[in-house]
């Protein structure tokens, strides 16, 4: 018999430190990110900074297909919820935009200058506003904090309008953090100021899904433990309260390289996002 308990909460988070080479990220997104959005908007198939929202951030990004769109996917960035925004990200929307559909990236305020549930607030007012500009179903995505957030808005106290949400088809909540409880008990907190309270009630393992919720808990196979017991939290306990779910590790992924399938419209990622059934 093995027991296993964490002792240090920081490390049993803390990605960059335990990948090898780890310091090349975020910045190795940087080009491929612009590249990709330069060369949608030179063909008139980027909108970019689109309000969503009253605050400095509350911009979004619209990715459009050749020819009219299948459906919308929402791409929700991650880092903590405080770091990073839209712009590192627009190469993911490449497998998607390819294969029919349009995406949207929105920023978000972050931590300390806001709460967590103020995120995610505006993530359903980003949601809202990519459903007014593209007709169709909605399939959500979000890495890492985006993935909480994605999976936040398909739980029963979702702050979206029952007509939005009715147009979620699809959850790909890729190395989400579906239970907050842990981060308490890190040095981060210090700036995301969670308390039990916010835990309990902005945690989508701890939440009920809506009705005929569909997810898939997409982690890397070479992710932090928590990475992959968090991933699998989330399958495991919807899947006893009546959502369709999945749970996936990736092999030979880590946090960093764990998304590089969006960008593949046949990767089985994407192929996973898009589909419907």
């Amino acid at each position: 018999m093995l027991e296993h308990r964490i002792s240090d909460w920081d490390n049993a988070y803390a990605n960059t430190v335990n990948i090898a080479g780890g310091e090349r990220w975020p910045a190795a997104w940087i080009e491929p990110a612009e590249t990709f959005r330069n060369t949608l908007a030179a063909a008139g198939r980027a909108k970019l900074d689109l309000a969503y929202g009253e605050g400095p951030r509350n911009r979004m990004d619209l990715f459009l297909p050749e020819g009219p769109a299948k459906g919308l996917v929402v791409f929700v960035h991650g880092g903590y919820w405080v770091y990073l925004d839209k712009s590192y990200w627009s190469h993911l929307a490449a497998g998607s935009v390819a294969s029919g559909y349009a995406v949207a990236m929105p920023s978000y305020t972050l931590c300390p200058d806001i709460r967590i549930a103020g995120i995610v607030k505006e993530i359903a007012a980003a949601i809202t506003e990519g459903a007014r500009q593209v007709d169709g179903p909605l399939m959500l995505t979000g890495h890492s904090a985006g993935g909480h957030l994605v999976s936040r808005m398909v739980t029963a106290t979702a702050p979206l309008a029952p007509d939005v949400q009715r147009r979620i088809r699809n959850v790909v909540s890729i190395s989400g953090l579906h239970d907050l409880r842990p981060l308490l008990s890190t040095a981060m907190n210090e700036k995301l100021a969670l308390d039990e309270a916010e835990a309990l009630a902005e945690s989508p393992a701890l939440l009920r899904p809506m009705e005929n919720a569909r997810i898939t808990c997409w982690a890397g196979g070479n992710e932090r433990a928590e990475f992959l017991r968090q991933n699998a939290l989330l399958a495991n306990i919807w899947t006893g309260l009546g959502a369709t779910t999945a749970a996936v590790a990736e092999p030979d992924r880590h946090h960093y390289t764990v998304i590089d399938g969006l960008t593949d419209a046949n990767h089985p990622l994407t192929r996973r996002l898009l589909s419907e059934a």
